[in-house]
């Protein structure tokens, strides 16, 4: 006989998934790799402070973590990182280069010896940093991304392509590195080298254009002494983002561009697989990978309208074959030997692992950091895949995930509680995977609704434009739209709807309360929360210039920034709030939040703040995770009278 479902309200529903359960999970696998035959990846640690270690799957399956801690494969370029690690296998093993956090410096080991450092400190601002290393041991060198910082603002910085020498001589001499460039780019990728290593191409853009706004295609020659000439634009401009590019075994130039409104495959200029769907994305970590070269001529692709597909592209009949298998979401990193194509999927039913496909045969499977149930499935959520209605009739994606338990329901009378997520970016996507964090709320009663609003990537240029000039606006509307739909059909509570969201989305969120009277309370994680200090020397160098396109030119509007900050309208703010804020936040600083509380003092709104030390913009720490996921459920409990069983009680000051 089955078990005897139980009657009671939402968010009194026991579960098993608790907050440590979520923290031990929290993050997935990078960067994959092929090192001769095996397949290579860094993979997370949150029980070691956050850090991300190194994989090696031996050809026997395997699995060796190659860096013990408190080594961290983790590149701060632009702050959102790049591709940190590289390697070649030779006759006495691989030779690894990477990138270690802590102090941002370039290593080189090999397995079973000590890592040693390639790359000297800088005593200048933020220092030396590196990204998308490219070991040529031919030439006795590693070429990468080099940025450097010139003085101490987070503006004070310059972005070149550079040679490192493997030999350690730059160790304790800066002059020892050859730049391969010079800096009339703001910002560069690594560089892709032809397969007879003459050419050389890579992308660049400058202020105040962001990657997916316009990126040009550079090429040059590259010279027998290892110098680039006659570099050139061949692809690419303001309006035209080109999201990546790689060679062909036989030497064609292959790039992935959104001329169209949507970012397609052109090989040699022209147009492979023309389709209204994206075959590229938008490029937050340096060395994102959305397609990659197989030696028959074939390309592997993630690729896709909303959800994205591991297949294999065809570039002489435009024919996509999708890899079978359980999967329905793949990130930006690919890789490729011969005819075997590894990559990272999930689905939402598992979480992310590192998949390898045949391309001959189109069978896929698991090779690395594989799924494992950590509570029974029937835990999980069931989501739907939703369009909503917005303004003016405009369509807005979300993904709902209804409450959900195996031996719970809720009384008749009742309507769950819904919280809706902003995704961060904003010029992001919510992918439709297994995401504990969502599981812990849906399996107590609390319904989650994941709003790929206005300016979401996947959904074509025009898609991703409707934030152009609008965000607190386009944004703030969609995701209210979605709320007030879901209460309108009965789906949720209209007394009970919550509004959360980190980075971005915490500005989402922030702007949501201060503008309209749709949520209950909120989340709002490492936000945005004043324009006018963000975009005027509080960031990082890499988004300074972002708001021109998603507020308007400061020096044309400055009122606007005002107007939309979250910060001016602390008067406004009636509902009670949890705010969660990394100490070591370099992105979103913690002056933004405590500018906000300020404005709030003296109003009596009920809040917590929560500011964790040795954090950055996201959380790493499984301690932090937890506690910061508790409080979460503890203001939701607090307002919308729920009773969560074992989660410590969140003080709200008054």
């Amino acid at each position: 006989m089955g078990e005897t479902v139980r009657t009671l309200a939402y968010g009194a529903w026991p579960s098993p998934i608790d907050a440590a359960l979520t923290a031990a999970h929290d993050g997935h696998p990078e960067y994959v790799g092929f090192v001769g035959d095996e397949v290579w990846w860094t993979e997370p640690r949150p029980a070691e402070g956050g850090r991300r270690t190194l994989v090696r799957r031996h050809a026997d399956g395997r699995e060796e973590p190659l860096l013990p801690a408190p080594w961290n494969v983790r590149s701060r370029v632009i702050e959102y990182g790049g591709h940190p690690w590289a390697a070649v296998a030779g006759e006495a093993g691989p030779l690894v280069v990477f990138v270690n956090f802590a102090d941002q410096r370039l290593y080189r080991c090999e397995p079973g010896g000590e890592p040693r450092p390639l790359t000297p400190v800088s005593p200048v601002g933020a220092g030396l940093r590196w990204a998308e290393p490219l070991p040529l041991p031919e030439r006795g060198e590693v070429w990468c991304v080099l940025e450097e910082f010139t003085g101490d603002g987070p503006t004070d910085v310059r972005r070149v392509l550079a040679a490192v020498p493997l030999d350690g001589s730059a160790a304790r001499d800066r002059g020892a590195v050859r730049e391969l460039t010079d800096a009339r780019h703001r910002f560069v990728t690594g560089p892709k080298l032809s397969p007879d290593g003459r050419r050389a191409a890579w992308l660049a853009w400058d202020h105040p254009r962001m990657p997916w706004d316009g990126t040009e295609l550079l090429l040059a020659e590259v010279t027998p002494d290892g110098t680039l000439r006659d570099a050139r634009a061949v692809a690419g401009g303001p309006g035209e983002s080109i999201a990546q590019a790689d060679w062909t075994h036989d030497g064609r130039l292959l790039h992935a561009s959104d001329r169209t409104g949507w970012w397609n495959l052109y090989l040699d200029g022209q147009p492979v697989c023309p389709r209204e769907e994206e075959f590229g994305g938008a490029l937050w970590e340096l060395g994102s990978r959305w397609f990659t070269p197989l030696d028959s001529g074939l390309i592997a692709v993630v690729h896709g309208r909303g959800a994205t597909a591991l297949g294999v592209l065809d570039p002489e009949t435009g024919e996509v074959v999708d890899a079978a298998g359980p999967w329905t979401e793949f990130t930006p990193t690919l890789a490729a030997h011969g005819e075997r194509v590894v990559a990272v999927g999930a689905s939402p039913r598992s979480a992310y692992e590192v998949v390898e496909l045949d391309a001959r045969t189109g069978r896929a499977r698991v090779v690395g950091a594989e799924h494992d149930d950590a509570v029974d499935p029937a835990y999980y959520p069931e989501p739907q895949i939703r369009t909503f209605t917005g303004p003016d009739g405009r369509d807005i994606h979300a993904h709902i995930y209804p409450p959900h338990h195996p031996g719970c329901v809720a009384p008749d009378d009742e309507l769950p509680p819904y919280v809706v997520w902003a995704h961060g970016g904003p010029t992001g996507r919510a992918p439709l995977v297994l995401d504990l964090e969502i599981a812990y709320f849906t399996s107590r009663g609390i319904g989650v609704a994941e709003v790929n609003y206005g300016g979401s990537t996947g959904y074509g240029r025009p898609y991703r434009e409707r934030l152009r000039e609008q965000w607190g606006v386009v944004d703030v509307e969609d995701c209210a739209a979605v709320a007030l739909a879901l209460a309108a059909e009965g789906t949720a509570d209209p007394g009970r709807l919550a509004v959360r969201g980190g980075s971005a989305g915490g500005w989402t969120a922030a702007a949501s309360l201060t503008t309209t009277d749709v949520y209950a309370c909120g989340t709002i994680k490492y936000p945005i929360l004043d324009l006018a200090g963000w975009g005027t020397g509080e960031t990082h160098d890499f988004e300074s210039q972002y708001l021109e396109g998603l507020i308007g030119p400061l020096a044309e509007v400055p009122a606007r920034y005002a107007e939309r900050s979250p910060a001016a309208h602390a008067d406004r703010l009636a509902v009670p709030f949890l705010l969660l804020q990394g100490l070591d936040d370099v992105i979103c600083p913690p002056v933004q939040c405590e500018r906000f509380l300020a404005r709030l003092e003296g109003r009596k709104v009920p809040h917590a703040y929560l500011a964790f030390e040795g954090e950055g913009h996201g959380f790493r720490k499984a301690e932090t995770m937890v506690r910061a996921l508790e409080a979460e459920l503890s203001l939701y409990a607090q307002v919308f009278r729920l009773d969560p069983s074992g989660v410590p009680t969140l003080e709200l000051s008054k």
